[in-house]
């Protein structure tokens, strides 16, 4: 009699659970049609009217509908739930029949402003609503203030074939960063087929989005409608980048042959540069900027600058918000870091310490110049923190642990839920991120655009003692970091919806 109703009880569940499935997955397909309907919309905001839309930071351009909808629900981390399909379509419809001017607008953001206004008691309808928060775009017609600065990449490894692929993907109506030409050393006969498909397949990263085709009769390479020179140079200081229609040009020095005043200028005695930028740490008294710390120290007259290291990105961040709000005494920094082209495949001669043994089979312990680079973006921490580095057997995804001694006693709990909003709602959202999964390993964090993870199921906190765990992707998340240091360098941010201080924005500090 038991093991009738048992199974009784379990041909009911299984009735149920299909009927749930049924209606789950019924759901699910509204949801997509709704997704799907919007990718038009999102990308005549886009060509139409220099638009550029996100939810909670995650661009909607040129996505999928699965993106769209992983986009959604991603908002369950800043709201609790997930953002409603049905909320955000006749937002944008809206947009859409508003006709506005250049802008960045996260419709994650302004949909929770509008749902919070109403629940204060605003009467206004959504379309009201979004033609008083916009006011200023509202008619524009796609009109764009930016003035367009011509970009140059010195070298085309990983860091530049990776901002070429950012720069491509930001071009929108051509205002803002234009990526006008690539200068290399001539490899082969076939070089620039060669350049070419290494932008159209990356190993890690994936295909390029879009479509590359190569004239080698003018040396170029147009990719998604952006025609790229390709200069053949061995000398910085002798290119005439006025002969290509090229003037002005930030030239982004991604070789890290020079990292020296003295070497990085070279670059402005070619005619038509106007400022360098390196992507690498510099010496002597050049700015190291990590943005979102320190990017306000760039000035109109700076005529090179850096953007110091991937590790220095991933860390900076988080030890500044650690700092303001703990206070650090001292810490070390240890980067597991993944192999460099730098290092040897197999057992070679290498200038360097340990590098010459083979990259892929060896756990290579080396030093990092990360910690104190720290103090560069983040005076206050100067003389205060160590670190090495162990190269390890993969090609990308690098995480840090920073173990540190704090003035002020603090808890695991505490500290994670601090840093979980700094990911959310502060100034540095873009540079940080916050994950809190059993599962997640480091091939999770390819293509994370923020500058570095933080890991709260790692954290360690007990009184004036704290360990984090930071991942981050050290190709394509320090490539976003450039990209936004060459925006504050050329002045080119389109204005951004809603407003600050509509998002619950808090700032680190005690």
């Amino acid at each position: 009699m038991q093991h009738d109703r048992t199974d009784k009880h379990t041909e009911n569940h299984a009735e149920n659970h299909s009927e749930n499935h049924a209606e789950t997955h019924d759901m699910w397909l509204e949801r997509e049609e709704l997704a799907e309907a919007m990718i038009p919309l999102i990308g005549r905001l886009y060509r139409t009217n220099n638009v550029v839309t996100s939810i909670h930071g995650r661009s909607l351009i040129n996505k999928s509908t699965m993106s769209i909808l992983k986009a959604h629900r991603f908002a369950r981390r800043i709201t609790t739930e997930a953002l409603r399909l049905e909320d955000t379509a006749p937002l944008l419809r809206i947009l859409t029949d508003l006709d506005l001017g250049a802008a960045a607008i996260d419709i994650g953001r302004l949909r929770n402003a509008y749902d919070r206004a109403v629940g204060a008691g605003d009467g206004r309808t959504l379309e009201e609503f979004v033609r008083a928060e916009l006011a200023d775009i509202v008619g524009k017609g796609g009109a764009d203030e930016r003035t367009s600065t011509d970009v140059v990449l010195y070298g085309f490894g990983r860091i530049g074939r990776l901002v070429a692929r950012l720069l491509i993907e930001k071009a929108g109506g051509g205002h803002g960063l234009r990526l006008r030409a690539v200068v290399v050393r001539r490899g082969s006969d076939n070089d620039l087929v060669k350049r070419a498909s290494l932008l159209r397949r990356d190993s890690v990263h994936g295909p390029f989005e879009g479509t590359i085709q190569v004239d080698e009769a003018t040396n170029t390479i147009t990719a998604n409608g952006i025609r790229i020179q390709v200069i053949y140079s061995d000398d910085p200081a002798s290119i005439d980048y006025t002969a290509y229609g090229i003037r002005d040009a930030l030239v982004v020095d991604n070789t890290g042959r020079w990292r020296d005043e003295a070497g990085l200028s070279q670059h402005l005695r070619s005619t038509g540069v106007a400022r360098v930028l390196l992507t690498a740490p510099g010496k002597g008294s050049l700015k190291n900027i990590v943005h979102g710390i320190n990017h306000g120290a760039i000035e109109d007259g700076d005529r090179i600058i850096t953007a110091a290291s991937c590790t220095t990105n991933a860390i900076t961040p988080v030890l500044k918000a650690i700092n303001d709000r703990f206070g650090v005494v001292h810490g070390h920094v240890e980067t597991v870091h993944s192999f460099t082209n730098d290092q040897n495949l197999i057992d070679n001669f290498h200038r360097g310490d340990r590098r010459g043994r083979s990259a892929a089979l060896n756990m290579v312990l080396t030093e990092t110049g990360a910690a104190t680079a720290v103090a560069k973006a983040l005076p206050e921490l100067a003389g205060k923190l160590t670190g090495s580095s162990i190269r390890v057997p993969t090609p990308d995804v690098s995480i840090a642990i920073l173990n540190l001694a704090l003035e002020q006693p603090t808890t695991r709990d505490e500290v994670n839920e601090y840093l979980r909003e700094m990911s959310l709602h502060s100034t540095i959202r873009k540079q940080i991120d916050y994950i809190a999964s059993p599962e997640v390993v480091s091939t999770d964090f390819v293509g994370s655009r923020r500058a570095g993870i933080v890991d709260g199921l790692a954290t360690i906190a007990d009184g004036h003692h704290a360990v984090l765990y930071v991942w981050y992707d050290n190709e394509f998340g320090y490539s976003c970091q450039v990209v936004r240091v060459m925006e504050e360098m050329a002045a080119v941010h389109p204005p951004s919806y809603p407003a600050v201080d509509t998002g619950g924005e808090v700032s680190a500090g005690r």
